[in-house]
Parts: C-alpha cells; sequence; structure tokens
C-alpha cells in the first residue's frame, strides 16, 4: 500500500475513533462514566424490576459494543504503523481496497471473516 493510501485510511480511522468517542460521551452527557448513567438509569423506584434489568442489559451491551469498536479502530491503527495494515491477520493476503474503504478497521479478507464469522456465530 502506498503513502497516499496510508495516510487517507489513517484520516479515516482517526475520524472514525473521534466520533464514536464524541459519540459516547455525548449519550453518557458528558464524561460521567457508563456506570454512573446507569445507576442514574437505575434509581427510579417506579420502575419494575424487568424494565431495570432491560435497561441496564442495554446498557451492557452498548457499552459492549463500543468498547469492540473502539478496539477494532485502535488495532486498525497499530497495524498502520506496524506496516501490516491492509493484510489479513490470518492468511496474510491483501484485503482489497473497496473492502478497506467500507471497513477501514477491517483486519481479515473476506474470506477468513467469513470463516471467524461462522465458527464464532
Amino acid at each position: 500500500m502506498d503513502v497516499a493510501h496510508t495516510k487517507a485510511f489513517q484520516q479515516k480511522l482517526e475520524g472514525q475513533r473521534a466520533d464514536l468517542l464524541a459519540q459516547i460521551a455525548q449519550q453518557r452527557g458528558g464524561t460521567a462514566s457508563r456506570a454512573d448513567m446507569a445507576a442514574e438509569h437505575f434509581a427510579h423506584n417506579e420502575d419494575s424490576d424487568a424494565q431495570v434489568s432491560t435497561a441496564r442489559d442495554l446498557e451492557f451491551a452498548i457499552n459492549e459494543h463500543e468498547t469492540a469498536e473502539l478496539g477494532a479502530i485502535d488495532a486498525a491503527l497499530m497495524r498502520l504503523t506496524a506496516g501490516t495494515y491492509g493484510h489479513c491477520i490470518d492468511c496474510g493476503a491483501t484485503i482489497p481496497n473497496a473492502r478497506l474503504n467500507a471497513a477501514p478497521d477491517a483486519a481479515r479478507c473476506i474470506g477468513c471473516q467469513e470463516k471467524t464469522e461462522h465458527n464464532h456465530p
């Protein structure tokens, strides 16, 4: 991958990272942690146990998704620094630019990604 493509993907990944962090901060109402926000949501006595449980599960699922997405972006940025960006982490094949444009944090070629998803549903 040439320097121009590398720089473009780096900018795209850094933009996604900044957007995700801004989204997380906005959802939390600023700098409050996800745990603090969850505690505030669950403090209402008028909510049934089922409502509280569902809200708690949703908060944790959102947090897990955001953490995984942030981790994937950070891993892609580390691959850029290491010079391995654009190569499948499983088989070493070159990941097509079209795939990287659609998913800049892609770590696997389509074949290996399908195998991973099939083995870990």
